[in-house]
């Protein structure tokens, strides 16, 4: 699968409570022509509040998931929190082929296996400007219970030290929501200058 030239594929990556969604709400609020297309991710964890089915996330049983996954219909899948997340294939591939920049937030394990399927994709990792603010916006939201949340904030300590495997870092100051969208909108904007022609492959 090939996509159109100087469609780019976007990864965006970072530990839970980084402010991933917040975020990627800013930059769809941004004006822009043609759009970004945001993938929705297919996941068997139970809707949050205020959560939108095949708006936030593709919440599927794990029998429906795994079907998709057996099939060959997810770029990726991996267990996360003890949940699991995949990427539809069909629309990555669609959206690439016309034209659109595609913006995937994706979790680190996930990341590496799409950059190993999409080589040229860009990967973005959001970083907190410290652990301890992070834990402060995860007991903040208060969505998980207290296993959950000491998983998140085990797991969180293991992503952070993947960062090194990503092309760009950006730290998401607290209440600065809009400046790290328009520092992503930058730096997506500076690859697609970098290679105008280039064509995302999906092996």
């Amino acid at each position: 699968m090939v996509g159109a030239p100087g469609a780019l594929l976007v990864i965006i990556s970072g530990p839970s409570g980084v402010g991933k969604d917040t975020i990627i709400a800013a930059l769809a609020a941004r004006p822009r022509d043609p759009d970004y297309h945001y993938v929705v991710t297919c996941t068997t964890r139970a809707p949050r509040p205020g959560e939108i089915p095949g708006v936030s996330y593709r919440f599927l049983t794990p029998e429906a998931f795994h079907a998709l996954r057996d099939t060959g219909e997810l770029l990726e899948a991996n267990k996360v929190h003890g949940h699991w997340y995949g990427t539809p294939r069909r629309e990555v591939a669609r959206a690439l082929a016309d034209g659109y920049d595609v913006i995937l937030k994706i979790d680190v394990q996930g990341a590496r296996v799409v950059k190993s399927r999409v080589p040229d994709a860009l990967l973005v990792f959001i970083v907190p400007p410290s652990l301890e603010a992070l834990f402060q916006r995860l007991r903040s939201r208060a969505t998980e219970n207290a296993d959950e949340l000491e998983l998140r904030q085990r797991n969180a300590a293991i992503e952070l030290a993947r960062q090194g495997d990503y092309d760009r870092v950006v730290v998401n100051e607290t209440g600065e929501i809009e400046r790290t969208a328009a520092e992503i909108e930058a730096i997506i904007e500076q690859e697609k200058r970098r290679n105008s022609d280039r064509r995302m492959r999906i092996t």
